[in-house]
């Protein structure tokens, strides 16, 4: 019996499809390593892994498969997130690569889907121009920490996945002209990256189900999906923007623009930026 026997009803043929498939991880500090850890359950078969960092010991509470051995030694969060794999899929095609993202845009190419787990508005708004540019769909998921008064926060976050030819992060309203200006704000009122590990795994839960429906004859559908998590009431829904903009045409990337390599990285590249 397989070990995927119980997941069989992805579809017929499911085994081979995602053992077929390549996935690019881009961020490993949080949600990035339950994704990884995720989709190695399931059976992907390519793995493209992409983060310039080691993991340090403010990490820990959160980078699944991290240890403070790891901390002390300083290892790279990209071969962590390969060995976590190779427990589980020791024949897997592992390319780990400790680099910004922007140099690592041959080996994304070659991918079937792209995630993003970055806490950089410019990062994701950059990785979302890339993969239209490329036909490749783009799953992104973020989380932040809102302070709400009297020593209590808010802990949200989101998850989108951002297809070519449909609506954008910018048509959604994450990533728009104004919130890029006030980027240095981005970690919210709780201080520098303020991270748990159950919320990125939520978040990193929903994520790897809608990549699974891609690539398998599940769930039979690709549309725009935008879903707004609220960690205090422990709820998920359909985020009200995606509604109103659904079956609009993209005016940020026309549907003639689609494909065509008119990507470019910006003149700072910010790909190096803590990682989710």
């Amino acid at each position: 019996m397989s070990r995927l026997s119980r997941q069989s009803f992805l579809g017929p043929a499911s085994d081979e499809l995602l053992g077929r498939a390549t996935v690019g991880f881009v961020g490993l500090g949080g949600g990035g390593s339950h994704l990884v850890q995720q989709l190695a359950h399931v059976g992907i078969g390519n793995y493209v892994l992409v983060d310039p960092q080691p993991i340090d010991e403010t990490n820990t509470n959160r980078l699944v498969g991290g240890t403070l051995d790891d901390a002390k030694a300083e290892t790279p969060k990209v071969l962590i997130a390969e060995r976590l794999i190779r427990g589980l899929e020791p024949d897997a095609k592992v390319q780990s690569l400790q680099r910004v993202w922007g140099d690592a845009l041959a080996e994304l190419r070659g991918c079937d889907v792209i995630f993003g787990a970055v806490d950089a508005l410019g990062t994701k708004s950059e990785l979302e121009a890339f993969c239209r540019s490329n036909l490749i769909p783009f799953i992104d998921i973020g989380m932040t920490v809102t302070a709400l008064g009297s020593g209590r926060f808010l802990l949200s976050g989101q998850v989108i996945r951002s297809m070519p030819g449909q609506p954008c992060l910018e048509c959604l309203g994450l990533v728009t002209p104004s919130k890029l200006g006030d980027e240095a704000r981005r970690y919210g009122d709780a201080g520098e990256n303020p991270q748990v590990v159950w919320s990125n795994g939520v978040l990193a839960s929903i994520a790897t189900g809608l990549c699974v429906g891609l690539l398998t004859p599940w769930a039979d559908e690709d549309e725009l999906i935008y879903l707004v998590y609220d960690g205090n009431r422990g709820t998920i829904v359909l985020g009200q923007v995606a509604e109103e903009v659904r079956g609009e045409i993209c005016p940020h990337y026309p549907i003639g623009a689609v494909g065509q390599p008119r990507f470019k990285l910006p003149a700072k590249e910010i790909g190096g930026e803590e990682c989710r």
